[in-house]
């Protein structure tokens, strides 16, 4: 769930001379965002750094956590050995820094202890409160950094959104995905780079 900020409602009293009409953001880089986390200036609420603004993610429900285990288990599963799947491990991406909940890059957990570029695979984003922000600011923000698939896993209807083929669009200056598929209980996906399918009921709680 992203947090945003409102204009302060409108009221006969004109605002005190050089006051802003409107809160304003400030942007940071990707430098800067690690400084607040490491002097814990951006905890305990989830944070991540996306386009140069730091969103909040609100607080994760005990339902969205476990969800994340039961999707970390089942792809690890699918995947099998000579894959790491990523319990919501940063994805530096230029003046981002996303989350996802999952992620699937090669190798093992060994493989990725310093900071560095990722190939990742697949990312995974379970919606609870975050859906519409899930479907299409992750959705291109993603897309844009090459990641060849993304699945958001929707809680409250119970659909698991299937994107792939991230290609530019020239015409409007952004990256999207072009394939869209939903998905559900009954059915099984078989994510790009694994050898087998999984079942979306093993995803949901």
């Amino acid at each position: 769930m992203s947090a945003v900020l409102a204009p302060p409602a409108a009221t006969d009293t004109p605002p005190p001379k050089g006051a802003l009409a409107a809160p304003r953001l400030k942007r940071w880089t990707l430098a800067e965002f690690d400084q607040l986390v490491a002097h814990d200036l951006a905890v305990p609420r989830r944070h991540q750094l996306i386009r140069g603004e730091i969103v909040d993610m609100g607080e994760q429900s005990f339902r969205h956590h476990s969800t994340v285990a039961l999707v970390v288990h089942a792809l690890a599963v699918v995947f099998g050995p000579g894959f790491f799947v990523r319990n919501a491990g940063p994805v530096p991406m230029g003046d981002s820094k996303p989350e996802p909940d999952a992620s699937i890059v090669r190798g093992t957990p060994r493989d990725h202890m310093t900071d560095g570029p990722l190939a990742v695979l697949l990312a995974v984003e379970v919606a609870h409160t975050s859906l519409s922000y899930d479907l299409t600011t992750k959705a291109e923000l993603y897309a844009a950094a090459g990641i060849p698939e993304y699945w958001v896993l929707d809680l409250e209807g119970r659909v698991l959104h299937v994107f792939r083929d991230p290609q530019p669009r020239e015409a409007l200056n952004v990256t999207t995905y072009q394939l869209h598929t939903e998905h559900r209980p009954g059915e099984s996906v078989t994510p790009l780079n694994a050898p087998n399918a999984v079942a979306v009921a093993d995803l949901l709680p």
